[in-house]
């Protein structure tokens, strides 16, 4: 699948959002909802966290698919990019997936229903160039990535310490990330997200080096594409 571009995209682009760290070693996806959200709805889930988790019925392991039902119960406009529609068998036996026996039902279930939940789901792969014309054109990108192959040049060019939490532990095995791709620099052909792992403020990664991260085996290349409500 090609890039989408529809005319002019400017060579820098960065979508403000409000930075939130997640709370625990799993909330990763949830966090990046969160900032993705407007100023209410963002509230209106902090204070029904709990209670919209125990509806998801995900518990502590998120899937990409579960993160799409909560963006359609806040109205948020997105289409979900996967090269796996379902819950990959290959996965049963990565130590990451130690939960897949009791996911499977569960996301099989609601990739089932997605079309008539008014989930748009697409089974394909894209490259970088996808990528830089949606956040130019449309908005911002939740993406799950393999944490160990992310890394921030503007922490290390400026010797910055970044504050991973658990779920970024460098371990040899694949280990799942979400993060907000929310920007890039073609200058420097760069891409910027926030990492919601770290403290607030906006990372920089390579195109080629966020591909990597994100095609990791493991990820499916999940993608969710977000769409400003004025698009």
């Amino acid at each position: 699948m090609e890039g989408n571009s529809e005319g002019f995209i400017p060579d820098i682009v960065e979508h403000p959002i409000v930075h939130v760290s997640q709370r625990y070693d799993w909330d990763c996806g949830l966090a990046c909802i969160l900032m993705v959200l407007g100023r209410q709805e963002r509230q209106k889930f902090l204070s029904n966290f709990r209670r919209i988790c125990d509806e998801g019925q995900f518990g502590e392991s998120t899937w990409t698919i579960d993160l799409c039902y909560i963006l359609n119960d806040f109205n948020i406009p997105h289409k979900y990019l996967t090269t796996t529609v379902g819950a990959n068998p290959k996965h049963r036996g990565n130590d990451y997936y130690k939960s897949y026996t009791l996911d499977m039902v569960r996301v099989n279930d609601k990739f089932r229903h997605a079309e008539q939940s008014g989930i748009d789901v697409k089974q394909c792969s894209v490259n970088y160039r996808f990528l830089i014309d949606h956040l130019g054109t449309y908005g911002n990108i939740i993406l799950l990535t393999s944490a160990s192959m992310l890394f921030c040049d503007l922490c290390k060019l400026n010797k910055l310490p970044c504050e991973l939490r658990s779920c970024l532990s460098i371990t040899p095995s694949y280990m799942g990330h979400y993060i907000v791709l929310c920007g890039y620099n073609k200058r420097i052909q760069k891409f910027m997200y926030r990492n919601p792992a770290c403290n607030d403020k906006v990372c920089y990664i390579p195109y080629q080096a966020l591909d990597k991260a994100r095609k990791a085996n493991g990820t499916d290349q999940d993608i969710i594409l977000l769409y400003d409500k004025t698009s």
